[in-house]
């Protein structure tokens, strides 16, 4: 067989950048989930490479819920300077429902969220996701309960963790999203 110029070319496409462009990945972005109540997988170094990134370990049941009000405004707000908000629902706590159609329905029909959510998984202990186990490894902080934030710089330098009862508007969380997003 004579392999010509396009079968080279063809190699090089098919095989060889597709290596090239995952190797780049960074360990934190190196992670895919399926979206919440549907069949697509989003890829972190696809969608989320150069992102401010707020990471909410959530509960549909739980009485932090309401703070998917403040998230989605929190979205709304500076999704154009670079933020992304990633919820990963999690019956960690026991406060979850049982299944995707009603997590999906109390996020998205009574809260409006439009931020990426993404397919329940653990959050903690031994079976916890794999970006969850990153995010304890470089913050020593695990989620003590729901509705726990984990601030990602846009650099992806810089993590830092807030509690369930830190309000997601008006205070310390979001002046540091504003420095993040270098919002003037």
């Amino acid at each position: 067989m004579h392999i010509t110029p396009k079968i080279i070319a063809a190699f090089t496409c098919l095989f060889l950048l597709p290596l090239v462009s995952h190797a780049s990945c960074e360990g934190l972005l190196n992670f895919e989930s399926k979206k919440l109540h549907s069949s697509q997988t989003i890829k972190f170094c696809d969608n989320f490479k150069d992102k401010t990134l707020l990471i909410v370990n959530t509960a549909s049941q739980c009485g932090f819920t309401p703070q998917f009000k403040q998230l989605e405004s929190l979205y709304q707000k500076y999704k154009d300077q670079g933020l992304e908000i990633i919820g990963f629902p999690s019956n960690d706590f026991r406060q979850e429902h049982n299944t995707e159609a009603e997590t999906a329905s109390v996020c998205f029909k009574n809260f409006g969220v439009s931020f990426t959510m993404l397919a329940p998984s653990s959050v903690t202990g031994p079976s916890k996701n794999s970006f969850f186990q990153s995010l304890t490894d470089r913050t020593g902080k695990e989620p003590n309960w729901n509705f726990n934030k984990y601030l990602i710089s846009k650099d992806h330098a810089s993590i830092k963790h807030f509690g369930s009862n830190v309000q997601p508007l008006g205070g310390s969380l979001e002046q540091l999203i504003v420095k993040s997003v270098n919002i003037q």
